[in-house]
């Protein structure tokens, strides 16, 4: 699924409760006409159009008229006491979260159907009303939507037509065995249940998606750091392609801890595929030393001008990075165009894998890197404006691990830390558990070469030193 997703959505019992409103209108109306309508009955089985349901008890000439009248009638006797079922909010909050659009189809006349949307504040992009049964599929397929969802058989059928899956609940008329019959590929007890559905719904897509991408290439070359996401394109091209189609490249330098590539080797040979280990040379490049607000720009230059022609001569054809499509979004990310321009391909981002989605899905294939704190490059601890050396590098590294081995000592274990270089002060950033702890173990940071060292009382946060960056938007 690498286009944005679309989700379409029944009103009448599936993101609300017409019943109460609905049996209120017939009844002002049945008194209206001097006809008793069997209310009870009408509103056990709601979704059908209004002729359909006033044809068996109001004589055909005056059928028109009738629903004309009950139209009129619906604002002011059935959009306040209706309301929304249950989980309707967090249904249509599950589409937003994965960035997708929500429309809503429906027979009921279109005006009703948005005081409904309006009264209840649904969130909800589009309304498209007056559409029953099969029709349900033209609007569906004009919009885009990737699934339905409803509570009536008819809303199977609306689905079939587009081509689309569906998803039906039970708050409505039908039994599961109906909706089965009708051909739905969901049966749920209620939207609470939708959420849940939904992220595997979209997590499978984007899967399939990527290994599409990934069987687009012959031979790849994935660029290897170790950490949650490079891992897991590395397994995921495995799967596509094979081990014999695919090597991973570990750049080593000044700016990779150490501590970083004993495993991330381990876990490459047990996929199966070659282990590349160039040296990159970042540190010769003026504009990564200077640590401006580009410096991951110089890096991932420096990494593709290296591994580029490293994929060339070793027959691989392209290079394959492990930006995610959060990195897209976060929009700080200067290395992303960089590696850009220099042909490298992104497929969890073209996907449009989540962090959390790479996550969900490396555990679902046993990864050990699943749960894998974020391991950014040293560099990313010194602040903006402050050379890089190899010696602040190291001190980092060193000041890091030590102040993890002496918490993890006394009883404290640890999951994020960073020590950030602000200069000569060191800035510890934990676990926000850990940050009264921390302070009484300063010492070794100072050791490590700092002058002075202090702890962040907001704990760890990725990328807290793009705060530091006096002018951020020139460097994006």
């Amino acid at each position: 699924m690498d286009e944005q997703l679309v989700v379409g959505f029944d009103l009448d019992m599936t993101l609300i409760d017409t019943v109460p409103g609905f049996a209120a209108t017939l009844a002002v109306l049945g008194a209206e006409l001097g006809v008793e309508l069997p209310i009870a009955e009408l509103t056990g089985n709601l979704g059908p159009p209004l002729d359909l349901v006033l044809a068996p008890h109001v004589p055909a000439a005056d059928v028109p008229a009738a629903i004309a009248r009950f139209r009129e009638i619906y604002p002011g006797t059935a959009v306040t006491p209706t309301p929304a079922t249950v989980g309707a909010a967090e249904a249509l909050a599950a589409v937003r979260r994965h960035g997708g659009r929500t429309l809503l189809v429906t027979g009921k006349f279109t005006p009703n159907a948005r005081l409904h949307v309006e009264h209840l504040g649904l969130d909800v992009d589009v309304v498209e009303g007056e559409v029953w049964g099969g029709a349900k599929g033209a609007v569906l397929q004009r919009h885009g939507a990737h699934l339905y969802v409803g509570d009536h058989v008819h809303d199977v059928e609306g689905a079939r037509a587009a081509g689309v899956p569906s998803v039906s609940v039970l708050t409505g008329g039908c039994t599961a065995e109906e909706l089965r019959e009708a051909g739905t590929d969901v049966v749920l007890d209620d939207l609470t249940d939708f959420p849940a559905w939904l992220d595997e719904f979209v997590l499978a897509a984007r899967l399939e998606r990527l290994e599409t991408l990934l069987r687009g290439h012959e031979r790849l070359l994935v660029a290897f750091s170790g950490g949650a996401d490079s891992a897991f394109l590395l397994a995921a091209a495995v799967r596509a392609l094979g081990p014999d189609r695919v090597a991973a490249a570990t750049a080593y330098s000044d700016s990779l801890p150490l501590s970083e590539r004993d495993p991330a080797r381990a876990f490459a040979e047990s996929l199966g595929v070659r282990v590349l280990t160039p040296q990159t040379h970042e540190m010769e490049r003026e504009g990564y030393r200077a640590n401006a607000g580009d410096r991951c720009a110089f890096c991932k230059s420096e990494l593709l001008d290296v591994l580029g022609p490293l994929a060339a001569q070793e027959g691989y054809a392209v290079v394959a990075t492990g930006t995610n499509a959060d990195d897209a979004r976060a929009g700080f990310r200067p290395g992303i165009a960089a590696a850009a321009d220099r042909g490298a391909v992104t497929p969890l981002l073209d996907a449009g894998l989540t962090k959390e989605q790479v996550r969900a899905a490396s555990r679902a294939w046993d990864l050990p890197t699943w749960d894998k704190p974020a391991a950014a490059c040293l560099s990313s601890r010194v602040a903006f404006g402050i050379e890089i050396t190899p010696r602040r590098l190291a001190r980092v590294e060193h000041a890091e691990a030590d102040l993890r081995a002496a918490l993890e000592a006394a009883g404290h274990p640890v999951r994020d830390l960073r020590v950030r270089d602000l200069g000569e002060t060191a800035r510890v950033e934990v676990d926000r558990d850990l940050v009264e702890v921390a302070h009484d173990h300063l010492a070794v940071v100072l050791a490590a070469g700092f002058a002075e060292a202090e702890v962040d009382p907001l704990g760890f946060r990725s990328g807290s030193m793009n705060s530091l960056l006096p002018d951020p938007e020139r460097w994006r």
